[in-house]
């Protein structure tokens, strides 16, 4: 990506952005929605909507000085984003206000969410700001934040930014001198490089992978370091294209990853989403390999070189029941947390575990990173199937059986009733017959997202057209009450 904004060059218009904060009310001109800002990965929305630029100045600022009031010697701020239109926008609107509340902004520019994470981590850095709406479609942005470690930022914390942005804050903005913006690309190297660390140079000789990095922020990236490793790479989807990002490409829609691995008799494949801190991979069959597959065999092989205490992973509600039995019957163990990654993150240092993630692909390994890491995990699972001697499609056929799983998200636009979707009446009715009719052959789980305007309703069953049945009797009754 080309940026107007060199090193050592300061952002333009701080002088009015710091004018404009501090002599106006945080909120002016901004619609602020009665729900928080901060959900599950952040701040996110549709652009023009919720995200616009005097929000991002505001975040931006409210950021920078809640960090810089925690931190004993406040250090710069770390700022990537990913290949989205609007992406840019917000960077600039965001440097201002957090070079307007005193900090300085190193600014990567295109790089995977998890860069932001490494180099927060690595540096004197006071945290990190990632603009991404991650697997959402292109008219949707978000805005994620760090702490000085590299990890999610606090609640606590998320809680008094907002406080600054609605106006309710006795913390004063008596910030006198601007911070520097200064653009540091260079910087992305190093975190390409500790990817490749714990791995020989031509480690992955002799496999042909497919790689779909979804015009989003694994492009060039990856395609460059599975050829580092030796690997024979076609790479899809490999450009920084606003407009395309996630369409019907990268992790949420894999037909035309599994059509190439097919199609050039390739070892595997693997799609990211788009800012690469979650993926998917193909087998040599071109079947479709989620989280729960991904952590089974990283597990097992974890469990078989004595590096998973307790022989546990830390997964969310969403896993599936084949996956959890088929690991107890190995002598594994399996917590479940509500959907997200910070709350498998948040189990997995409470637990001492080092391996958890996602069915949707975030998965972390705390041996090897802090935080979900796309490009790291296919690495590894690339280099899990070197190594075995087989082929993907043989180590899955040699692990479990999954139970049919119907997941449905339903839009609902009114975000009140989104979040209040549990006081729905004739939907907690459905919920209980539902679970009554299954008794222990099944589950249900309906919730809100919190990256995207949807209920989700999943349905989980031992026979197929159970799960589809109660599928769609709930499907129904959330359009019906809630759509």
């Amino acid at each position: 990506m080309v940026s107007s904004i060199t090193r050592n060059q300061r952002s333009v218009g701080l002088g009015t952005a710091l004018d404009n904060i501090q002599g106006s009310l945080p909120n002016e001109g901004i619609t602020l929605p009665k729900t928080p800002l901060f959900g599950t990965d952040g701040i996110r929305g549709r652009v023009g909507d919720l995200l616009s630029a005097p929000l991002a100045l505001q975040v931006g600022f409210w950021t920078g000085m809640i960090l810089h009031s925690h931190a004993s010697n406040p250090g710069p701020i770390i700022l990537g984003q990913d290949s989205r239109n609007s992406s840019d926008m917000l960077a600039m609107a965001l440097s201002a206000g957090l070079t307007a509340a005193g900090l300085e902004v190193w600014y990567l520019g295109l790089c995977p969410t998890p860069c932001v994470a490494y180099l927060t981590n690595t540096t004197h850095a006071v945290g990190g700001v990632m603009i991404s709406a991650s697997h959402n479609p292109p008219e949707d942005n978000g805005i994620k934040v760090f702490d000085a470690n590299g990890g999610k930022l606090p609640s606590s914390l998320q809680v008094e930014i907002e406080a600054g942005i609605r106006g309710n804050t006795s913390l004063a903005n008596n910030i006198t001198n601007c911070g520097k913006h200064y653009f540091r690309p260079e910087l992305i190297s190093n975190y390409a490089d500790t990817l490749k660390q714990p791995f020989g140079g031509n480690h992955l000789q002799g496999m042909k992978i497919v790689l779909d990095a979804a015009w989003g922020a694994a492009v060039g990236l990856a395609l460059s370091v599975f050829k580092s490793m030796g690997a024979e790479v076609i790479c899809l989807h490999n450009k920084a294209d606003g407009d395309r990002i996630n369409v019907d490409c990268g992790s949420t829609h894999l037909g035309v990853l599994q059509g190439a691995v097919k199609e050039y008799n390739a070892d595997l494949g693997f799609a990211f989403d788009g800012d690469a801190d979650r993926v998917l991979a193909v087998d040599n069959h071109g079947r479709e390999v989620n989280g729960d597959y991904i952590l089974y065999l990283w597990g097992n092989s974890l469990k078989q070189k004595q590096q998973l205490p307790d022989n546990l992973i830390v997964s969310t509600v969403m896993a599936n029941l084949g996956f959890e039995r088929a690991w107890n019957q190995i002598g594994g163990k399996l917590i479940r947390t509500g959907v997200g990654d910070q709350y498998v993150q948040a189990e997995m240092h409470k637990t001492g575990s080092m391996l958890g993630g996602e069915q949707s692909g975030h998965i972390l390994c705390r041996h090897y990173g802090i935080t979900g890491d796309g490009l790291l995990t296919a690495l590894h699972i690339a280099t899990l199937v070197k190594e075995s001697g087989i082929s993907l499609g043989d180590l899955i056929d040699g692990s479990f059986q999954t139970y049919p799983q119907l997941l449905q998200n339903v839009r609902v636009e009114d975000r009140n009733k989104r979040m209040n979707w549990a006081k729905c009446q004739p939907l907690q009715d459905a919920i209980a017959d539902a679970q009554a009719a299954m008794g222990d052959t099944g589950r249900v789980l309906v919730r809100a997202s919190g990256t995207e305007p949807v209920i989700r309703v999943m349905v989980e069953a031992e026979l197929a057209d159970v799960a589809s049945y109660w599928t769609n009797e709930l499907v129904s009754v959330v359009q019906q009450h809630l759509g």
